[in-house]
């Protein structure tokens, strides 16, 4: 039987504090502030439910399986997140005595669909649409739809961008290695279109906000979240009659980049891909859609045409 474990008296912490001490030794390591930002709220989310897990192992250990049971109809993406930053984290307490042992240990992460979930470039049209230009934030949701759309960046990374990383002049925005969520600095190229929106965007920005808030803030020049994009795209797509995510503007522009003509190289670069191996997957996705339209389309099937041959007749 296991021993129970409770916090000696040099241990006597809270979980917040443990947190916090986590996340200063991930940050020392070099983490992304996007990426503490995900350990506070993953970790956070798991003890504001179980706010008396902490201090007993066993008490720790049945609050872990209670929190896999109740994400068990999640979808399987939100169920691996959250066990992902759940392990890291107690990882790290067993490391520091915290722990004896890691309570989630044991839990499987659960199999996803890879699959690209990109939308029409009706639905993305629709969105533009919705979006009311009069005023900032509707020209702010406007510009950022066409810059993700037009350069598949991370929702995370578009909103740290300064005025200082976009040329206009030359249809480039650099994206900083401590705003890429690889740690790798590159650049990316965009459209005159974007340019111009970006542009107007710019224009309207009251002078005191400086050169320090981001080209895609909130209405006060502060600082947005990717769940305050998620919101808000959310609300637009209602309006639009639609349903687009961030993320699935990143699909998307990746398909239509492939779709257009642009080299897998170009694509990966674009969007920040490390290996060709995740790029791959929108490379599929793009060969299906000419398998359906060859099959829908071919002169051959046209001019030679299946035979259906008759089942044979039964004695």
């Amino acid at each position: 039987m296991r021993k129970l474990f409770r916090l000696s008296e040099r241990l006597q912490s809270t979980w917040q504090e443990v947190l916090e001490e986590f996340c200063l030794h991930q940050q020392a390591q070099g983490k992304a502030e996007r990426t503490l930002y995900d350990y506070r709220a993953w970790i956070g989310r798991f003890f504001r439910r179980h706010p008396d897990a902490w201090g007993d192992y066993e008490r720790l250990r049945r609050a872990v399986l209670e929190h896999f049971a109740h994400l068990s109809h999640k979808a399987p993406a939100t169920f691996n997140m959250a066990r992902k930053y759940l392990k890291l984290f107690f990882a790290w307490c067993v490391r520091e005595g915290y722990l004896p042992a890691n309570p989630v240990d044991g839990i499987k992460k659960r199999r996803e669909d890879g699959t690209p979930r990109p939308v029409s470039l009706e639905a993305v049209q629709k969105l533009l649409t919705a979006c009311d230009r009069k005023s900032f934030t509707g020209l702010r949701d406007y510009a950022l739809i066409l810059f993700q759309l037009d350069t598949g960046v991370r929702p995370g990374e578009a909103l740290k961008l300064l005025p200082e990383h976009f040329n206009l002049r030359s249809l480039e925005v650099y994206i900083p290695a401590q705003v890429s969520k690889t740690r790798a600095a590159r650049t990316v190229v965009i459209s005159p279109q974007t340019a111009r929106a970006v542009q107007r965007l710019l224009a309207v920005r009251p002078a005191a906000w400086g050169s320090k808030a981001p080209v895609f803030c909130s209405e006060t020049g502060q600082p947005m979240q990717v769940s305050s994009w998620t919101h808000r795209l959310a609300l637009i797509s209602r309006r639009a009659g639609v349903k687009v995510t961030p993320y699935q503007l990143r699909h998307t522009a990746a398909t239509e980049l492939l779709r257009g003509g642009a080299s897998a190289f170009a694509v990966a670069r674009q969007l920040g891909h490390l290996h060709l191996s995740t790029t791959r997957r929108y490379i599929q996705l793009v060969e299906e859609d000419l398998r359906r339209e060859h099959d829908r389309a071919s002169p051959v099937a046209r001019l030679v045409p299946e035979r259906v041959r008759a089942p044979r007749r039964l004695d």
